[in-house]
């Protein structure tokens, strides 16, 4: 039997080098996807486009391997383009393989512009245009996904993918990565400023995350405090210099002394509105500078003092091969110490809001860290609460923590939870959820225990929206559109096959104990009804900028 084209797509991808693929099958992309599965890729069927998307997006953040999600034209590309557009905002090397109409179908239901939708949320527009080509045009879907850090959608349409394959085609080797080397006067006007600083800190975003041992040592040399943006929380975990997340999530003493810094370097982070917190962490004498590998991303969201272009982890190692001399710099040991009694959320003491029907969120989430294995990776949904676990819950490094919130979209916490939990399989998978968003992505629930994750996933409950509860507050307010009755998730997630336990109190949390020391055999809900906070400080950061 001849191979076809759609044969000849998943071959080449498999043979290129994808981690795993996710999708919901129809009848556009059930060749492509079977060819996939035939080459040894491994594959989930979700159970919404949606959640396949982010699935994939959260495989291929928290993975060495690119991941792949695969569509039905039309409605299945729609169904899917929450989780592309967050995918494609946070330069996530995914590729979209998605079925397209044929040419001459111009009548189809299922016709749309699908090139113009990729390219309207950020991401890249490819397509194979004929048998001939397809070797190509998938090699170039895949090297840009992987080499420029982009979410490629690369359609297939229907006719070019039942063409017959060339009789001979190979895949090429593709050539080693090459890491941007500085220029000269950058890296010296670089080391100038490391040297006459007095009190700087790094922040390293997710583009640093594979140079997190260069920069620890670049800041040992230097004296300079190290943080990171949400994305790469964990990077420097353990380190005693620390301040964790540098941001709206940042403890009151991170804040303090990351507002005090003379000189700020952002190592593969956007510097943006909130890993800075609009700017108000940047003193007023401040020297800021930038170093990325994307020229575009110099000075594109504050104004920098001096933007190098060059791979982080590369201008790290000539950095302190430059570096004259070692400075103390922000390394006191009176800093040292405030941090190791300070720095962590967890070491603050805090009046507790509990009521005899409700835990308050803070505790939940400290008493949780403590409870949960510390081999475990976080999964962030988005909503009032998100600070609680992204601030209380440590993670072992960056490959702990995935935060799928570029597009600030509820809902898609669970799914990131699954595909964290596909790349890191040998931790516990912990998924952060609000009520809303549970209840918005709970089809893939059903996913997790058919895959038999041993997933814990945090409700915390405050039957709302409480994003818009706390911050729409004026007086006389009606929020019976944000908010509803008291919901038994718990009841719900034992229907799905799910473990699960009501938590009011500290005492309740029991359960959880017994849990975690038990086998383990099905994913555990904590239906959490936690008491109000009026509104969390991150979320007042996070509406200054809508």
């Amino acid at each position: 039997m001849s191979v076809t084209v759609a044969q000849l797509v998943g071959r080449t991808l498999a043979d290129l080098g994808v981690g795993h693929a996710f999708g919901v099958v129809g009848s556009g992309n059930f060749a492509v996807t079977g060819a996939l599965i035939a080459a040894g890729v491994p594959f989930v069927a979700a159970r919404h486009e949606g959640g396949a998307a982010t699935m994939a997006d959260a495989y291929s953040r928290m993975s060495r391997l690119p991941a792949i999600v695969t569509t039905h034209q039309g409605c299945g590309l729609t169904n899917a383009l929450t989780g592309i557009g967050e995918a494609a905002k946070s330069r996530t090397p995914l590729i979209v393989l998605t079925a397209d109409t044929a040419g001459a179908a111009v009548r189809s239901n299922f016709r749309i512009d699908q090139d113009a939708l990729a390219r309207s949320v950020g991401a890249v527009a490819e397509r194979v245009h004929s048998a001939a080509s397809a070797v190509a045009d998938t090699v170039r879907a895949y090297r840009t996904a992987v080499r420029e850090r982009r979410t490629v959608v690369l359609s297939l349409p229907l006719d070019v993918q039942e063409h017959p394959a060339p009789e001979s085609w190979a895949v090429p080797l593709l050539p080693p990565t090459q890491r941007v080397r500085p220029d000269a006067n950058a890296l010296a006007s670089l080391v100038a400023q490391l040297g006459r600083a007095e009190r700087p800190v790094f922040v390293a975003g997710r583009g640093a995350r594979d140079a997190g041992p260069q920069l620890a040592a670049l800041a040992e040399r230097t004296g300079a405090l190290v943080a990171t943006s949400a994305v790469a929380n964990g990077l420097f975990e353990g380190n005693p210099f620390s301040l964790g997340i540098s941001g709206g999530f940042s403890s009151p003493l991170a804040a303090e002394l990351i507002s005090d810094a003379d000189l700020i370097v952002g190592w593969g982070c956007a510097l943006n509105m909130w890993t800075m917190r609009h700017g108000s962490l940047i003193g007023a004498g401040a020297t800021v500078v930038q170093v990325d590998v994307d020229d575009a991303a110099l000075g594109a969201n504050r104004p920098i003092d001096l933007g190098v272009l060059g791979d982080c982890r590369e201008t790290a190692v000539v950095a302190l091969e430059a570096v004259a001399a070692p400075g103390i710099g922000y390394r006191t040991d009176d800093v040292r110490t405030r941090i190791a009694a300070q720095g962590r959320w967890n070491d603050i003491a805090f009046d507790d809001l509990s009521t005899d029907a409700t835990i308050d969120p803070r505790m939940l989430s400290r008493e949780l860290d403590a409870i949960l294995p510390r081999e475990r990776t976080v999964s962030v949904d988005s909503g009032n609460f998100m600070g609680y676990p992204s601030a209380y819950l440590s993670v072992p490094d960056e490959f702990g923590f995935c935060f799928t919130q570029a597009f600030q979209s509820i809902g898609l916490g669970l799914a990131t939870a699954i595909g964290t939990a596909l790349a890191q399989p040998h931790r516990l998978p912990v998924a952060a959820l609000g009520d809303g968003g549970f209840l918005m992505g709970i089809s893939e629930l059903e996913t997790v225990v058919r895959l038999g994750l041993p997933m814990v996933l945090v409700v915390y409950n405050d039957s709302a929206y409480g994003a818009e509860v706390h911050h729409f507050d004026a007086p006389g307010t009606d929020h019976s559109a944000v908010t509803f009755p008291d919901t038994d998730i718990a009841a719900i997630a034992r229907g799905y096959g799910a473990d699960a336990v009501t938590v009011r109190s500290v005492r309740d949390l029991d359960a959880v104990r017994e849990w975690v020391a038990g086998p383990r055999i099905r994913p555990l809900l904590i239906d959490a009804k936690v008491s109000s906070d009026g509104g969390a400080w991150w979320l007042a950061e996070a509406f200054k900028g809508h």
